[in-house]
């Protein structure tokens, strides 16, 4: 199976359905294809080749789905790019990915005119002074109708944060891609009746190949609002009857942090109300069931790396097992906790997940050593350390990466952040090691104070003292104004690392 396959299915069973909705625009099926197939078009005359990469950088506008069915059509691979990010990291981006072409959302003119990196740019949505636009070259363009590429051909190259170091880039495969379609829509139940809210950038994996695929896959209809904000998300529900919703936990918390009152749109029509990205405790899954009027949220958990495809924490289990990333895998994948010596881990006790599916990556792109270390016997090794309680859930405790070993004691950094954002007075914290001679590392907080409250290490560990093991208690504080985030929200943990040396 490969995605243009899995795309022309959808068209020959449903070519006069809403396939998109944007902007009160509505796109069927079959204009989709043909949009697509007359962007194939577009595209080979600029010269792009099988094989080619082809970079995308967008708002969750049509033109970001079309360029990429038209490249994918074409034999080509896609990149989608953080629109977020600024003319340094896009050039880093093209550069390692070899782009030929880039299709970018005229409201990138800014970014786009200060790259360093040579490759053809064309406009979508808006114009982009100096190139010429995608959407208009469709006009005159006659349709591709060239035999799809193999499942096995890369589709997409999908780089991660790079909260350690350089971004890498993942390399799924049309099969892989499909396989994560697949897997979603039977974890969630989907069918051709769902009408699917991508508010959450197109260019993250999952809202990529389990939301946009996921619905393709059943037929369903894709309602696109071309950048989050809290109103316009919940306004979008209501008018488009929207029936199943993925975002990160904070999308569901900023209309309750603007006193928006939910109450009075209608999102009668919603199934499904999906977060990913980090779970959520009871406190917080008790108010967003009271404030959303319902009780059917979801959490999923998967890495870019296996498509992404993981586990599901369903309904029932959210108050109960609050902060869980669930019991068992999705369909279709398969999932271990791992201790250091190899051994699954039992109830109580931590280790690394790993994880197994039909939609796991290809590999690193050049980066072969990155690849076999993180891919052991087909299982992808996610460097998440997780807790097993006594009826099997997984708790996410650490990073395999961020894990401190202190004195012989493992200190994992997340449950000493946890009990720090407890203090009123803390917003923002990160806990790291440091090398030392003797404990070989200790526990360093950089911590960011809310509304410039005075905050000092004795004050904070006496706060502590009754909350965590004393070994597990920071034994030096850093007061910062802000940590360093990427553009999607991850803490640059490597980069803390390096101002508390």
């Amino acid at each position: 199976m490969n995605i243009v396959s899995l795309f022309e299915s959808a068209v020959r069973k449903y070519p006069g359905k809403a396939m998109l909705r944007h902007a009160g625009r509505t796109y069927t099926y079959a204009q989709v294809d043909d949009l697509a197939r007359r962007g194939a078009t577009v595209l080979a005359r600029q010269g792009v080749e099988p094989a080619d990469r082809i970079a995308i950088m967008c708002y969750n506008t049509p033109g970001f789905l079309i360029a990429m069915l038209a490249a994918l059509r074409l034999g080509a691979s896609v990149v989608p790019v953080n629109h977020k990010m600024q003319a340094p990291e896009v050039d880093y981006v093209l550069q390692h990915a070899r782009v030929k072409l880039a299709v970018v959302d005229g409201a990138l003119a800014s970014v786009a005119g200060s790259l360093a990196t040579t490759v053809t740019l064309l406009a979508t949505d808006s114009d982009l002074p100096g190139h010429a636009s995608f959407d208009a070259l469709l006009g005159d363009a006659p349709r591709y109708d060239g035999k799809p590429p193999g499942e096995d051909v890369l589709a997409e190259i999908l780089y991660t944060s790079g909260t350690t170091g350089r971004p890498k880039g993942c390399m799924i495969s049309h099969r892989s891609a499909c396989m994560a379609a697949m897997t979603t829509a039977l974890a969630l139940s989907m069918t051709r009746d769902e009408r699917t809210l991508m508010a959450m950038p197109l260019w993250h994996s999952s809202p990529l190949n389990n939301w946009m695929l996921g619905t393709l896959y059943v037929g369903g209809t894709l309602v696109l609002l071309r950048e989050y904000e809290p109103r316009a998300f919940l306004q979008a529900v209501q008018d488009e009857r929207v029936t199943l919703y993925f975002g990160a936990p904070v999308s569901y918390l900023l209309p309750l942090h603007q006193d928006l009152d939910i109450a009075k749109f209608d999102l009668g029509s919603m199934r499904a109300w999906v977060y990913g990205g980090g779970p959520i405790g009871a406190d917080t899954a008790t108010k967003l069931t009271a404030s959303y009027g319902s009780d059917r949220f979801y959490q999923v958990f998967g890495m870019t790396e296996t498509g992404p495809c993981g586990s599901v924490l369903y309904p029932e289990e959210q108050i109960a097992k609050a902060g869980s990333i669930g019991r068992v895998a999705t369909p279709g994948v398969d999932l271990r906790v791992v201790r250091e010596d190899g051994s699954d881990a039992l109830a109580g006790q931590v280790g690394e997940i790993w994880l197994r599916s039909d939609s796991l990556m290809q590999g690193y792109l050049d980066d072969p050593a990155a690849s076999t270390e993180a891919i052991v016997d087909g299982w992808y090794r996610s460097g998440d350390l997780a807790r097993i309680d006594a009826d099997g859930f997984l708790f996410i405790v650490d990073r395999l990466k961020d894990m401190i070993v202190t004195g012989g004691e493992n200190v994992y950094s997340k449950e000493v952040e946890d009990a720090l954002l407890a203090h009123p007075d803390v917003a923002d914290v990160a806990v790291i090691g440091r090398a030392h001679p003797e404990w070989g590392e200790t526990v360093i907080a950089v911590v960011v104070p809310r509304g410039g409250a005075a905050l000092d290490g004795e004050a904070l560990r006496n706060f502590l003292a009754p909350r965590l093991a004393k070994y597990k208690i920071p034994r030096e504080y850093l007061i910062r104004e802000a940590l360093p985030r990427t553009p999607t929200g991850k803490l640059k943990k490597a980069q803390l690392r390096g101002m508390a040396q």
